[in-house]
């Protein structure tokens, strides 16, 4: 496991330790969690843009067409 010491500025090293404390987790724990969420979310992007780059762009337009309907339609329902 590796160790990595960082430089905050003290009011936002006290509040990442109030959110520690109030989600009942260390702030190391904090920062696994924080961390793990940035690498899913530069993971999906990569992968999205992959795909993309991969795919039929009238194709995707036409989904992004069913899915506003869609959204629309959902929306309007409430």
């Amino acid at each position: 496991m590796g160790t990595l010491t960082i430089r905050l500025p003290d009011e936002q090293h006290s509040r990442l330790k109030d959110l520690a404390a109030h989600k009942h987790q260390s702030l190391n724990k904090l920062f696994e969690e924080i961390s793990t969420r940035m690498i899913v979310e530069f993971d999906t992007e990569t992968r999205f843009k992959t795909l993309a780059a991969q795919g039929d762009l009238k194709e995707g337009l036409v989904l992004l067409d069913k899915l506003d309907a869609h959204f629309k339609t959902n929306t309007e329902a409430k």
